[in-house]
């Protein structure tokens, strides 16, 4: 098994570039599965979450084809469709697999999915996929673990989500471009990645309006063509590599990124102390002082996101003051904090609340991640920390981060994977 030694202590300099976000990548990968002509996709990050679902795509069907020229490009045609069905075996690391139920199901009017898996951090139930499946006209039942669903035609109709989920809009919105008639989706998702995927359906011939906002309308189309797409960069590496350099101190310019997509972060990092400039594609940060203590509260787009919460706790542990970071979105996300104490952190939990009082130092020591961005904190950790770290399971980090440690390095942290 695979781990991280860092050496911390040393503040990050340098330029990289942002990969593709993979949490655009899956559902627009899944939109594949809408037409029977070829869909180029280009800014695919190389990450086993993609991976995975090229290998799941593959199994249905789908040709893949990966460009001689760029490893980021992607083309796919599901042309040749025969086989919907997402095993256990295949899904059980990756909750993003439930992404084909929709487009199988306006596609070719069935689809055997087993219940999906991913990182421990929540229930992340997908009742709201077959509660709105269901009312747009599928027969859905649930027998040993597996999702099976049956309709002849999908048919357009009013959806009001209970709670706001992201890859239930985004699997409903799939299933409705194909479906007779309109689809209103209320308390929608807003997320960026809704947008990135609404556009690429766009392309594709989809007529959808209102995606980033509560109400999306998609007005349904006989077929899908094939387009050629790009994937937007990936807001959690750019937050992710913005905190480390807060943390740590230094001065990083990220290219192929965007400020917009990262609103709630970056005020919470100007008001850390970093000092931030922009422009429509670069982010500059220049850190030069002990970080300030920084509060914050988890909720959906265009709040402060949860997949940024571990690692603005690492960065709390030395500020200077005392944060309270509260997580709303899922209940299991604070495994970190018994981690992070083995670097001699000062955090108390009650509830779903953590009080972190900051300290001068964190102390390198032997710690093991439990999800993927635990994984980025304990590496924010390990680099402002005195003395050696190693980080255990890293394997979660590879779900979704391209080359984090070759990018660390090219900024100058003294970090290595080793077997």
């Amino acid at each position: 098994m695979q781990k991280l030694l860092i050496h911390g202590g040393k503040p990050l300099h340098g330029e990289i570039s942002i990969s593709g976000a993979k949490n655009a990548a899956l559902p627009i990968l899944c939109a594949a599965l809408l037409t029977d002509e070829s869909l180029q996709i280009g800014n695919i990050p190389v990450l086993r979450d993609i991976e995975t679902m090229l290998t799941l795509l593959n199994q249905m069907g789908v040709s893949v084809m990966l460009s001689d020229h760029n490893a980021s490009d992607i083309t796919l045609s599901a042309k040749q469709l025969n086989n919907p069905i997402a095993p256990y075996e295949m899904v059980k690391t990756m909750r993003a697999s439930i992404l084909v139920l929709g487009p199988l199901l306006a596609r070719i009017g069935q689809a055997r999915i087993s219940l999906p898996g991913g990182c421990a951090i929540g229930l992340r139930p997908v009742d709201q996929h077959i509660k709105g499946l269901q009312a747009m006209g599928a027969e859905i039942s649930i027998n040993h673990g597996y999702i099976n669903a049956v309709a002849k035609k999908l048919q357009g109709t009013r959806i009001v989500f209970d709670i706001v989920t992201v890859t239930g809009t985004e699997n409903l919105m799939m299933a409705a471009v194909l479906a007779d008639g309109v689809t209103v989706l209320e308390n929608a998702a807003r997320e960026p990645e809704i947008i990135d995927l609404a556009n690429c359906l766009i392309a594709m011939g989809a007529k959808i309006q209102g995606a980033g906002t509560d109400v999306i309308t998609i007005e349904g189309q006989s077929s899908l063509h094939g387009a050629k797409y790009s994937v937007m960069p990936d807001r959690i590496e750019t937050g992710t590599f913005l905190t480390a350099c807060t943390a740590t101190g230094g001065e990083i310019r990220l290219n192929n990124t965007s400020h917009q997509l990262l609103g709630a972060v970056i005020d919470k990092l100007t008001e850390a102390g970093a000092q931030i400039n922009v422009n429509h594609n670069q982010i500059h940060l220049i850190m030069n002082s002990q970080p300030r203590s920084v509060s914050l509260r988890t909720a959906p787009y265009p709040a402060f996101p949860t997949d940024m919460q571990a690692q603005f706790m690492a960065l709390n542990c030395i500020g200077a003051g005392t944060a309270i970071i509260t997580e709303t979105i899922f209940e299991n996300r604070l495994m970190h904090v018994q981690e992070l104490k083995r670097m001699n952190a000062d955090i108390e939990v009650e509830g779903n609340t953590a009080i972190i009082h900051g300290i001068s130092h964190l102390d390198g020591a032997h710690v093991m991640a439990t999800d993927l961005r635990a994984s980025a904190s304990l590496i924010i950790a390990g680099l402002v920390a005195h003395g050696r770290t190693t980080i255990d399971r890293i394997y979660h980090l590879d779900r979704g981060y391209e080359n984090i440690e070759q990018k660390l390095s090219i900024l100058g942290a003294n970090i290595q994977r080793i077997n």
